[in-house]
């Protein structure tokens, strides 16, 4: 590994782990550059997840430390979606080239339709408890949400933060609290399956992971302290980007 590639490897984790525990999508920024540096389509989709799993656990344990926290919801939703994510991992330890990307243009176009539509409504839906129809839809769901972070891993938050926000009523802050656990919960099992599945590259994984950890920290920090206004900014400008790059950029996209 040449230095440089460590150096990019932790700026680019740095800015992936804040929009992944703000938003979504930081994957969307850390898969291309390792793509664009040569490494193949499956293994960055596995070396990916190592720096995903340190970016969780910290921004887990910043949570907790700001007084967010609801471990016995957030492992039952984790436990949710599981099975999902180690179907979805052993079908992304098989996917590249082309397919990789067709794949992963359209997933992205249609969660991004998806959060277009989930705009109406009210932002302010933090009221608990939980009525039982919307925790058995929201635990019904997880499974849905763990084979597509355990396939692909890009922009799953997209698809998480609706079930979490809409479907649970939760607001955005502890939508974003349940999300990192659960994330980092199925991303073991994804970890695992990549790992006897792929030759990932641990020590550009490691350099990921370090900026991953420190991006989340900041990530989950400023969710707490500067609240909904400040996720729905990050939220929409991450869209806003993706959705100009798929559109007319797709030449310049993950190759």
């Amino acid at each position: 590994m040449d230095y440089w590639q460590g150096i990019i490897l932790i700026l680019t984790g740095i800015v992936a782990g804040f929009v992944n525990v703000m938003a979504a999508g930081g994957s969307m920024i850390s898969v291309p550059v390792m793509v664009f540096m040569g490494i193949p389509g499956p293994v960055a989709n596995g070396t990916n997840r190592i720096a995903i799993l340190a970016q969780n656990i910290t921004a887990v344990i910043t949570f907790f430390r700001k007084g967010y926290s609801d471990f016995r919801l957030s492992l039952t939703l984790s436990l949710c979606a599981l099975p999902g994510a180690v179907a979805g991992a052993f079908i992304g330890t098989r996917l590249e080239g082309l397919w990789f990307n067709r794949i992963l243009a359209l997933i992205m176009l249609a969660i991004m339709l998806v959060m277009a539509l989930n705009k109406r409504g009210s932002t302010e839906q933090s009221a608990f408890p939980i009525p039982r129809k919307r925790m058995l839809m929201g635990h019904l769901l997880m499974p849905v949400v763990g084979f597509f972070g355990g396939f692909i891993q890009v922009g799953v938050g997209f698809i998480l933060l609706p079930v979490l926000h809409k479907v649970l009523g939760m607001d955005l802050v502890r939508a974003n609290m349940h999300k990192v656990f659960i994330i980092g919960t199925y991303t073991i099992a994804a970890l695992i399956i990549f790992i006897t599945q792929v030759e990932l590259l641990w020590i550009l994984g490691l350099c990921l992971a370090l900026g991953n950890s420190i991006g989340a920290w900041l990530g989950a920090h400023m969710s707490v302290t500067r609240g909904e206004g400040l996720i729905k900014i990050v939220l929409n400008t991450v869209l806003i980007i993706f959705i100009v790059k798929l559109l007319f950029f797709q030449d310049a996209g993950i190759q």
